[in-house]
């Protein structure tokens, strides 16, 4: 796995990232996301962890801009509901899960795409399609089913 990278945030606004000694903008942050390359990000004078701020300010910059936004005001309603809540540790565990879940039925679909040859298309989908039961099958029970005490 690649080094973490430290980017540092200066007080103009600015993303510094100290292994390239370059400036960044927060697009190529999240083509760091999209690579699934380590960073963090730091105030420069304080050495405060702002990695999460960033990557909701990206997150904000494409929910605002002219595409499509991926949440609608439904769902943000139901994340905004559940802050605060007992619910919460069991919200964000369940988020966790269906998106890890998300990440690995994708895998499944590109591994089947890639395949030089497929014999015969419809035994592929079937296969996929059981795997992709199997993992909703086992987040489920991580997350509904409780553990022995």
């Amino acid at each position: 796995m690649p080094k973490e990278r430290l980017i540092k945030k200066y007080p103009n606004r600015r993303l510094y990232d100290t292994s390239a000694s370059c400036y960044i903008t927060l697009d190529e942050v999240r083509k760091l996301v999209v690579d699934g390359l380590p960073f963090k990000v730091v105030e420069k004078k304080t050495n405060e962890d702002l990695t999460r701020n960033i990557l909701l300010q990206i997150i904000m910059d494409y929910e605002s801009g002219d595409g499509e936004p991926m949440f609608s005001i439904d769902l943000l309603i139901r994340f905004i509901r559940n802050y605060g809540e007992s619910s919460q540790d069991s919200f964000k565990s369940y988020m966790e899960q269906s998106m890890e879940f998300f990440t690995q039925q994708q895998d499944i679909l590109k591994e089947q795409l890639t395949k030089p040859k497929i014999e015969n298309p419809a035994e592929a989908w079937m296969d996929m399609g059981k795997k992709q039961f199997d993992l909703w099958q086992q987040a489920q029970k991580q997350f509904f089913i409780k553990p022995d005490k």
